[in-house]
């Protein structure tokens, strides 16, 4: 089974576009995450239900929002909506949640005491959070990324409503497989389509628990 030039530029534009998405919510995300594992602070709830209201909310209107934020009526004066960067933003803000939840669940299993054990040895807590804390959550935090990474190359709804379906540009697998079920006869290259995006959904999902073990089993040989 093979892709058309079509196909393939749509495959090769999902790629590129999930890997800048993630790119793009890495370090927010894996921040949040961490400030997220710390439960006593005043508005915890709120910063928590607010980073993952995308998460659960439909896909259009999370497309909708960043299309009045940062479209052509944009209160920041910012317009790039329907570009390449607004494709990766779209699929980024509907990954991140992913990505927070799983850092942040690898931040609460870290152990206290060896965190306490890098401050008596004289390691500044910066220093105990790159040296310690990160390296121990993780397996977590590669989980999420791949998570996220998985989500945006299946987003669709608040891409096609925030960045078009542009051929050459954000015309993406899942926008190409919306077009296909709507044109006569495409039916074909549409479940063509569909078996390629579960294959590779698949493919990532595999090596995010490979690479995580590949972690979790390295940092045991650590200690």
């Amino acid at each position: 089974m093979s892709l058309t030039p079509a196909e393939l530029e749509a495959l090769i534009i999902s790629s590129r576009v999930a890997l800048l998405s993630t790119a793009i919510v890495a370090i927010p995300g894996i921040w949040l995450g961490w400030l997220l594992s710390h439960p006593n602070w005043r508005g915890r709830a709120i910063v928590d239900a607010i980073v993952m209201l995308p998460l659960v909310m439909p896909p259009v209107v999370v497309g909708w929002g960043l299309l009045m934020l940062l479209g052509a009526h944009s209160p920041l004066g910012i317009d790039i909506a329907f570009t390449g960067l607004a494709a990766a933003i779209a699929g980024g803000v509907v990954g991140m949640p992913l990505l927070i939840r799983a850092s942040r669940i690898g931040f609460e299993n870290v152990d206290s005491r060896l965190e306490e054990a890098a401050g008596t040895l004289g390691l500044s807590r910066w220093q105990t959070f790159v040296r310690v804390t990160v390296p121990l959550a993780s397996p977590a935090i590669v989980q999420g990324l791949i998570l996220c990474l998985a989500r945006s190359l299946g987003e669709f709804g608040a891409t096609i409503t925030f960045a078009g379906a542009v051929p050459g540009s954000t015309r993406t697998m899942p926008l190409m497989i919306h077009e296909q079920l709507q044109a006569p006869g495409g039916d074909e290259i549409a479940l063509r389509l569909v078996i390629f995006s579960a294959l590779i959904s698949l493919a990532a999902m595999a090596t995010s628990e490979w690479l995580a073990r590949k972690v979790r089993n390295s940092s045991r040989g650590h200690r």
